[in-house]
């Protein structure tokens, strides 16, 4: 079942019968806490607050907001709030991280390390959800992100993290367009090769659980009109759920153009560690950052 909006992405969210605990690192940052405590007053989180006790209080006292000093852990030093939020998932006492007021990097050393992070094994990627106006559901990018130029496998692995991310939302089988400037396999553009060979992994049941189209330009993917002038039938034709773009430029490119030339509302995440991670940029809005805490809880360890 495809969700139409982030409204029914909530709602959903809203029917589970205990709230997910989400744990914040460095959550001395107002429009982290904002849309943290966006997510308490809806029913869908339950936080922990790591970082410093102060500055945390400080941010509270500017919303009018209150919690139980229990569940807020002070550590001032950013790395050892990073590897505790860490620790809270491997114990079980969170569901899922939050990026607060921390370097990126800062926080995802502590998720990929060995012995003591988040790894599963699989490449951790970037998707993003999209709820564009002109779109009749939400729709997937992948990986705009995380990846700069990734490999083959790489690819392949990216899919998997993005389909699995709608099985957890109750999707039986999306339907993945893999991007390119063409339709046709041309060997100059590496794109449409591994666009080819993905849908053949698709086709031998490499890639499970999805449908994979490609090479498959943009204008096909959404265009019923557009495919029939060309001639090209395919499922995912009008039907997309997940877009594989061939880079982190072109993905960051797709990502932005919808946002800021047509109206569309984000959330991101990173997928393929043990738990989803809330990792927004610095200039996103609360309501961004609300978004993909809701998105966070929607997917993370089942109900």
């Amino acid at each position: 079942m495809a969700l139409k909006d982030f409204n029914e992405l909530i709602k959903k969210v809203q029917g589970f019968t205990a709230k997910k605990k989400v744990a914040v690192v460095v959550a001395e940052d107002e429009h982290t806490l904002e849309a943290v405590f966006q997510g308490v007053d809806n029913n869908i989180v339950d936080p922990i607050l790591i970082g410093n006790k102060k500055a945390i209080k400080e941010v509270l006292d500017n919303l009018n907001r209150n919690i139980d000093h229990e569940n807020i852990i002070d550590i001032c030093d950013h790395s050892e709030a990073a590897e505790k939020g860490v620790e809270l998932i491997n114990i079980g006492k969170a569901d899922f991280l939050m990026k607060g007021k921390i370097q990126t990097k800062d926080l995802l050393k502590a998720v990929v390390n060995r012995e003591k992070g988040l790894r599963t094994g699989s490449i951790i990627s970037h998707i993003a959800i999209n709820e564009v106006p002109t779109y009749h559901k939400i729709l997937i990018t992948t990986d705009g992100g995380m990846n700069l130029n990734p490999s083959l496998e790489e690819k392949k692995q990216i899919i998997d993290n993005a389909v699995n991310t709608l099985l957890n939302l109750g999707y039986e089988k999306p339907n993945v367009a893999v991007l390119a400037a063409v339709e046709n396999v041309n060997p100059k553009m590496i794109e449409s090769v591994d666009a080819k060979a993905l849908k053949n992994m698709n086709e031998d049941g490499v890639i499970k659980n999805c449908f994979v189209e490609g090479p498959i330009s943009y204008d096909l993917t959404f265009s019923k009109e557009a495919a029939e002038i060309k001639g090209f039938s395919s499922p995912v034709v009008g039907e997309a759920d997940i877009l594989v773009v061939p880079n982190i430029t072109a993905g960051n490119i797709l990502g932005k153009a919808l946002i800021h030339s047509a109206n569309a509302k984000m959330a991101g995440l990173i997928v393929g560690a043990k738990v989803p991670i809330v990792l927004t940029s610095r200039g996103s809005s609360a309501e961004e950052k609300y978004l993909s805490i809701a998105l966070a809880a929607a997917v993370s360890k089942k109900d």
